[in-house]
C-alpha cells in the first residue's frame, strides 16, 4: 500500500500551526512529509535549528520527512555528499534531489550508512534514472518523485508524466506525485496557482486528483504540494486513496425514481468485461432488482457520460445500470437518470474492464 503526504515549510510559518497540521494529517493516515531547504538563507547551525523541531515532531508521530535540496546547498552548507550525517542529525528521513549531480554521485549516496533515502526528479524525461541504475545504486534507499509547479499551465502533460513514471517503474522504484489543495494558501515561494505535477489537476478537487492518480497505477505516494490543506480536503483525500475501489460522482435527475437511485447508489458496480465501445455495463443490478418496477421515463437521446438504466420496456435487461461512453439514439427503452458529474467525466477513460466502482451522489 502506497502512502499518503502532506508539505509543511517551516520558515514560512510557525511551529504552532506546523504542528497542528501534522496532527491533523496524522489523524487522517499521512506518512509522509515534504520540506523544503532551496530557500534557505543563513548559517548550518540556524537551519539545523529551525528545521529540527518540526521534523523531530512529525518524527514522534511516526511520519517520514523527506527534505528538497539543491546541490548548491552542499555547498552553502559546507557538507558533502559523501557524508549525509547533516541530514541525519537533522532526523530526515530522505533528501530530495531538486537537481542531479551526475548518477555517480546519486548511488554512492544510496550506500549511505544511515541509509537515508536519496528521492530523485522523475519529471525530466532524460536517462536519468538509467545512468544511476548504471552505477549500482541500494535500491531499497533509492526513490522518486514528480516536481511540482506553482505556475499555473506549466504543470505536466499527462502523456510525458505517463511516459516518465514507466522509467520509474521499470526498475519498481517507489514513485509520488503532488496533488493540490484549494484551500492552501502557500509553498516555497512567494507565488503559487497552487502546487500539482500534472497541470490538468490544478482545477480539480483533490479527492478527483487522487482519483484519477489511483486508475492510471504506476505512482505509489501521494503528497499535497501546498499547504495548509483543509480537514475536508484531508479526509476526502483519504478516503479516495485507501477505498479499495474508486467512487465516481454523479448528478441525478430530479425524476429518479427509488429503484433507480438503488441501482445506482447502493449497489457496487463491475465493468463487465465483455465490453462495448457505446457503454460501461454494470449488470448485477438487473439481477438484484428484478422484482422492482422500472417504467419509463426520460428516455430522449444519449450522450456520452450519461448514467441510464434500462426500463421495462427491455424485458430481461430491466434495472440494467450504464454508463454512456458515446452519443446514442434512444427508443424509448432507456431511461437517463443523471449523468457522471462533468469534472470526472474524464476518469471513464481510466476504468478499465473486470473493475469494480461505486457510483456516488454529487
Amino acid at each position: 500500500m502506497g502512502k499518503l503526504g502532506i508539505s509543511i515549510y517551516p520558515e514560512r510559518s510557525t511551529f504552532e500551526k506546523d504542528q497542528a497540521y501534522l496532527d491533523l494529517a496524522h489523524q487522517y493516515g499521512f506518512k509522509r512529509v515534504f520540506t523544503s531547504l532551496l530557500e534557505i538563507t543563513g548559517n548550518k547551525e540556524e537551519v539545523l535549528a529551525g528545521f529540527k523541531k518540526s521534523v523531530d515532531y512529525a518524527n514522534s508521530l511516526g511520519m517520514e520527512v523527506m527534505v528538497d535540496i539543491a546541490p548548491n546547498l552542499f555547498k552553502q552548507l559546507e557538507i558533502s555528499y559523501d557524508d549525509l550525517s547533516f541530514f541525519h542529525e537533522m532526523g530526515a528521513y530522505g533528501v530530495r534531489l531538486d537537481l542531479g549531480f551526475t548518477g555517480a554521485e546519486e548511488a554512492r549516496m544510496t550506500r549511505n550508512p544511515f541509509n537515508i533515502k536519496i528521492e530523485i526528479n522523475m519529471s525530466g524525461g532524460t536517462s536519468y534514472v538509467d545512468n544511476i541504475m548504471s552505477y549500482s545504486p541500494n535500491v531499497d534507499n533509492l526513490m522518486g518523485s514528480h516536481n511540482f509547479y506553482p505556475h499555473r499551465y506549466t504543470g505536466l502533460a499527462f502523456d510525458h508524466f505517463m511516459y516518465c513514471t514507466k522509467q520509474f517503474n521499470k526498475y519498481n522504484i517507489n514513485t509520488m506525485a503532488f496533488v493540490n489543495s484549494h484551500d492552501a494558501t502557500f509553498g516555497p515561494w512567494p507565488t503559487q496557482d497552487g502546487l500539482c505535477s500534472l497541470e490538468n489537476h490544478r482545477s480539480l478537487e483533490i479527492a478527483t486528483q487522487v482519483k484519477h492518480l489511483k486508475l492510471i497505477g504506476g505512482i505509489n505516494d501521494i503528497s499535497i504540494g501546498n499547504a495548509y490543506a483543509s480537514e475536508a480536503e484531508m479526509k476526502a483525500m483519504s478516503e479516495a486513496f485507501f477505498t479499495p475501489e474508486p467512487s465516481i460522482k454523479v448528478v441525478v435527475r430530479d425524476t429518479i425514481t427509488e429503484p433507480e437511485r438503488k441501482c445506482l447508489f447502493e449497489h457496487d458496480h463491475g465493468y463487465r468485461g465483455d465490453r462495448s465501445e457505446y457503454m460501461l455495463r454494470s449488470t448485477m443490478t438487473r439481477i438484484t432488482y428484478r422484482d422492482l418496477e422500472f417504467p419509463a421515463h426520460d428516455t430522449d437521446d444519449i450522450k456520452r457520460g450519461d448514467v441510464l438504466i434500462d426500463n421495462v420496456g427491455y424485458g430481461q435487461y430491466k434495472g440494467e445500470t450504464q454508463i454512456a461512453l458515446k452519443e446514442m439514439k434512444n427508443d424509448g427503452r432507456v431511461n437517463v437518470v443523471g449523468r457522471i458529474s462533468d469534472d470526472e467525466l474524464f476518469l471513464l477513460e481510466f476504468l478499465k474492464p473486470w473493475s469494480s466502482f461505486k457510483l456516488v451522489e454529487a
